[in-house]
């Protein structure tokens, strides 16, 4: 009998320890990580519903937690979608230069060099700013258009490049106006000149850049010819002063 009672709290005690066990793990343990996939599909449905911040920060930790995951290299990819949905070009444009280092042969590269140059192209913001951007957006669509010229991105890229191109030239009239406007001739028949050198496939511009540029070279000659008969004058008075 007192064999049995004794068999039954040992029993018992076993239970309640291993129950004990349990709880203890449950308080004081980690939780298990997420897989690589939970992590990938679930900064897609951040995608999904438009939370472009969380889809940034679930593929950057799938990046950072899982690097030789077969889901990061998507992620990669979609980071740079994220950015750029999200309307941080300047981000997005480095992204998607990171993802083409990374992996010069994947499949996707026609779309992540129609990216970067998009991202490049609305980092423009108007005329009078510099147009770094532009030019290399150019090229990274004129790349595009040369490599992979059956991809159906390729359509796209020419047209965004005579966009470049006429974003450009409209800068350089820009100054060149300016220029004119404060009727420094020399320097905006200068620009003007440029203009029609190197922006023949802009025609309304270049048009109009060779117009101003007569224009502006014959306001200059004068210029020259006043500054001339002054010095001459000049000189007469001198010498006169000297008699």
């Amino acid at each position: 009998m007192h064999k049995k009672l004794l068999r039954s709290i040992l029993l018992v005690m076993s239970m309640l320890m291993a129950s004990g066990c349990g709880i203890i793990d449950m308080i004081y343990l980690p939780p298990a990580e997420d897989t690589a996939q939970e992590i990938f599909e679930a900064a897609n449905d951040a995608m999904s519903e438009k939370n472009y911040v969380r889809a940034v920060e679930l593929y950057n930790k799938l990046h950072d937690t899982y690097p030789f995951s077969p889901y990061t290299i998507d992620a990669e990819l979609s980071l740079g979608d994220a950015y750029f949905l999200d309307e941080e070009y300047e981000l997005a444009s480095e992204s998607y230069k990171d993802f083409e280092s990374l992996h010069p042969r994947h499949e996707a590269i026609p779309y992540v060099l129609y990216q970067t140059g998009m991202s490049l192209l609305k980092q423009f913001r108007s005329i009078d700013r510099a147009t770094t951007e532009l030019q290399e957006a150019y090229d990274y669509f004129n790349r595009l258009h040369q490599m992979y010229p059956d991809s159906p991105y390729a359509k796209g890229a020419e047209e965004h490049m005579i966009t470049c191109r006429k974003l450009m030239a409209e800068h350089e009239l820009y100054i060149a106006d300016v220029f004119w406007h404060m009727k420094k001739y020399g320097p905006a028949w200068h620009r003007y000149e440029f203009i029609v050198k190197n922006f023949q496939d802009v025609p309304e511009v270049a048009e109009h850049a060779k117009e101003k540029s007569l224009a502006a070279y014959h306001y200059y000659k004068e210029e020259q010819a006043k500054e001339t008969r002054q010095k001459r004058q000049g000189s007469w008075r001198e010498w006169f002063k000297w008699l």
